[in-house]
């Protein structure tokens, strides 16, 4: 059987990883994007030229219509979707009290409706065929809370929520759910934060670096794979023993 990806906000840094994982590894990929239309497009022709099979499709995934659209248009293009992986997500850094109400259904329009929406419109196929593979993308933050970024982790623990019950649901289908839980990676979103953060984290980081966007994308692989088979409903956090 064919093997098809979507990843959603697979632009750049995670998400550019695990589609070009996923992509050497075999799967056709979707490279969902939302604003960096130049970096998807160049990811996809980068991916076309190694003779694999990729394109670059706009969705704004918070907009369930958008997501339709984009996954009708990608087994048009590539075949039915297989595997899922709901890496799309915003974040900033902020007091709880200046997140006012357009802020907060921002990011929960994004990252957790955005995943509900991907999750709905990939399902039919999987169920019909008794088989598929969704990953989603949670964090640290979601498991032990973060200091000025509680909309943001409050999310990423929605993820975890949505991640253990939908494997629960999905299971006698023959669908398995995961998630990879990311710690501090070497992304433009540590590195806005100022060299001074950055060496902080990675001081309280256990083994001594930051992770990188390919060590998240060798988790997902991972999880996505037959090795994995007996896995559902689990959380694996990739943060160098930050939280442990």
């Amino acid at each position: 059987m064919k093997q098809v990806a979507l990843v959603t906000g697979a632009s750049r840094g995670i998400g550019r990883a695990i589609a070009l994982q996923l992509s050497r590894e075999g799967y056709a990929v979707c490279i969902n994007y939302y604003q960096h239309q130049a970096l998807a497009e160049d990811l996809a022709r980068q991916l076309r030229g190694e003779g694999r099979e990729a394109a670059a499709i706009q969705a704004d995934v918070a907009s369930r219509a958008a997501v339709d659209e984009m996954v009708h248009r990608t087994e048009h293009t590539l075949g039915p979707v297989t595997l899922l992986v709901n890496n799309a997500g915003i974040s900033r850094q902020g007091l709880f009290q200046d997140v006012d109400d357009a802020l907060w259904e921002r990011y929960f329009a994004v990252n957790v409706t955005g995943a509900r929406n991907a999750i709905q419109a990939v399902l039919p196929h999987m169920l019909h065929e008794k088989r598929g593979c969704i990953i989603n993308i949670s964090s640290i933050w979601g498991l032990r809370g973060a200091s000025c970024e509680v909309a943001y982790a409050c999310t990423k623990a929605a993820l975890v929520g949505l991640t253990r019950s939908l494997a629960l649901e999905l299971a006698p289908s023959g669908i398995r759910v995961n998630a990879v839980a990311p710690g501090c990676i070497e992304t433009d979103m540590v590195r806005s934060l100022g060299s001074q953060t950055r060496d902080m984290l990675i001081s309280q980081t256990p083994l001594g670096r930051l992770g990188t966007p390919e060590d998240i994308a060798q988790a997902v692989a991972f999880l996505a794979s037959e090795k994995a088979s007996f896995l559902t409903g689990q959380i694996l956090t990739a943060d160098g023993g930050f939280i442990l």
